[in-house]
């Protein structure tokens, strides 16, 4: 019987970016089944059904109106470059709140960059984390104070309320999502397709207002790569700087400047990855798992897994093998 197709509708707003319009179209329309299916179907609505204009201001032709909310299972809002008085907390515009008011009970709410004011005035991310671009952060802030704006980050997941960052974060967002309705091995194959990372480390905070290294500047990339191939190994911080060739001071502040983290949390974020790799793609008892990923013993991933995911290898295997291609 052939799946039917997870319904993702984008609502349009006035000056829209081009290129954060086209990413869910351009990452869920790369998202296949094994025979060949699409696995989304991606349409593009607008509050009145009329023509949008970009930021460019290049008039868009728009299939639906707002009905189309009212049968997504996800809907994606992303940024507009004039929000009008919603920069400053200000009340959703009339025929934006009524359309927002037909999305069904149940459905996934997604925003991209800005879009998360529309989110914030209609009260959807109150007492909720959430992230914006970075740049706008203070000003997300000082306009939702209910809203628990964390700038590090590149997205956010509240299980039935997802934000992004700024930008390119609408691209993480999206795999993120194609991975956690169906797996590491589509959403890998998506990425190829896109020519772009299935994961990004660290978060937005490397972003942030800081100079581009020289070319001949010392990083930390060569000793993260090191690092990955010994993930099954204790490496203290002392043999993490002696391989860059750097002090543990000056290795730790240029670790967080290019990953946005600290050694050891990255670390324990690689060792999850690779766990969910292998639950995912493999046969592997729980007990070899937790090995092969640095773990060392099962004990040790289930509360890991237990705190970053909220659940176990099992129930993550269980969830997640029967979707793997």
């Amino acid at each position: 019987m052939a799946l039917v197709p997870h319904r993702v509708v984008l609502l349009a707003l006035d000056h829209v970016p081009l290129f954060e319009l086209g990413i869910p179209s351009r990452v869920f329309g790369q998202a296949l089944d094994e025979n060949g299916a699409p696995l989304y179907d991606v349409t593009v609505c607008s509050v009145d059904g009329g023509p949008v204009l970009s930021d460019e201001g290049i008039p868009l032709a728009v299939a639906h109106g707002p009905e189309a909310l009212a049968h997504a299972d996800t809907v994606i809002i992303p940024p507009a470059e004039d929000l009008g008085d919603l920069h400053f907390g200000g009340p959703l515009p009339d025929r934006l709140a009524a359309a927002l008011a037909m999305i069904r009970p149940g459905a996934r709410l997604v925003s991209i960059c800005t879009g998360s004011y529309v989110l914030a005035a209609a009260g959807m991310l109150d007492d909720r984390p959430a992230t914006t671009h970075w740049e706008r952060a203070e000003e997300f802030r000082r306009a939702y104070p209910r809203v628990r704006v964390n700038e590090d980050v590149l997205f956010v997941d509240n299980g039935d309320v997802l934000t992004s960052a700024g930008t390119a974060a609408g691209v993480d967002l999206c795999l993120y999502l194609v991975r956690r309705d169906h797996g590491t091995a589509i959403a890998n194959h998506v990425a190829r397709q896109c020519v772009v990372p299935p994961w990004r480390d660290g978060g937005q905070a490397q972003f942030i207002e800081r100079p581009v290294p020289e070319p001949t500047a010392a990083s930390t990339a060569a000793t993260r790569a090191w690092l990955l191939d010994r993930l099954t190994e204790l490496t203290s911080l002392e043999e993490m700087a002696a391989h860059a060739k750097m002090s543990v001071r000056t290795f730790t502040r240029k670790f967080r400047d290019e990953v946005g983290d600290t050694p050891g949390r990255w670390i324990t974020a690689q060792r999850l990855e690779r766990a969910r790799d292998l639950l995912e793609n493999s046969d592997l008892s729980i007990d070899l798992v937790a090995h092969r990923a640095g773990f060392g013993t099962a004990n040790s991933l289930r509360q890991h897994m237990r705190s970053v995911l909220g659940t176990s290898p099992n129930n993550y295997r269980r969830t997640f093998r029967g979707s793997v291609v």
